[in-house]
């Protein structure tokens, strides 16, 4: 038996995210399907580094599992991807240790958001990019990340569902950028709450607009309490971008 730790990238517009769910079609579900016709119906688990929520993207998605078939390591990628849909891709798999797990190992993520600034509707952007096509002040956005990069309890910038209780995380790295008509998010820590990412983004819209201070930030922390936080963008402009070993 050898465990195999696999990179994949996956458009998740038309998945209900990546757990499974019955009756549903998620990601986790396509990728052990595919592995069962590898393994001719027997069933393959798979354990990501997280999951994703409905609409939301990956361009760096690690899972591991366990396989006793003869496949060279190199052959692999090929092999499942030629029985995958068309909306996941496996860009690289390799072998683990037999230890390795792609959740518990995981040190760090890098999560992008993508914001369409054109006040013209793009069909093609709908699906994997938030339109915002209002005037953002980037001096006071800038200002206000300030305030987010390192240590905190992040309770006020998850969503009130969050089940796991220590909610102290460290955010190593804030940017945003153009490209084009898009605005470009970047966050690199060493976790993520449920919802961080697009919580955090909403909330330096909102800074951007000039709808809240960017000295708010460390109140809107101190609080630890969701509704004083800024509104959660939208699933569809966000993407798991690399996971860090």
């Amino acid at each position: 038996m050898q465990r195999y730790k696999c990179t994949i990238t996956y458009d998740g517009s038309q998945f209900s995210g990546y757990q499974i769910q019955p009756g549903m079609r998620t990601i986790q579900g396509e990728i052990e399907a595919a592995l069962s016709k590898l393994h001719k119906g027997e069933r393959i688990k798979i354990s990501a580094s997280g999951r994703t929520d409905a609409g939301v993207h990956a361009k760096g998605q690690v899972i591991h599992f366990d396989s006793a078939l003869a496949i060279p390591t190199a052959k692999w990628e090929i092999a499942l991807n030629s029985v995958l849909p068309d909306d996941i891709a496996v860009i690289r798999v390799e072998k683990a240790a037999p230890n390795f797990h792609a959740r518990f190992d995981a040190v760090g993520k890098e999560y992008r958001y993508f914001v369409y600034l054109s006040p013209k509707r793009d069909p093609f952007k709908r699906h994997y990019a938030y339109q915002f096509p209002y005037p953002l002040d980037y001096v006071a956005m800038k200002e206000a990340l300030k305030y987010l990069i390192g240590t905190h309890d992040f309770t006020s910038f998850c969503s009130a569902k969050t089940e796991i209780e220590d909610k102290v995380r460290t955010i190593e790295e804030i940017e945003f950028f153009e490209e084009g008509d898009l605005l470009v998010f970047r966050f690199v820590g060493n976790g993520f709450l449920y919802n961080m990412v697009r919580i955090l983004t909403g909330t330096l819209l909102e800074v951007g607009s000039g709808n809240r201070s960017p000295y708010s930030i460390p109140d809107i922390l101190e609080k630890k309490d969701r509704q004083y936080a800024g509104k959660t963008a939208p699933a569809h402009g966000l993407y798991l971008w690399k996971v860090f070993y």
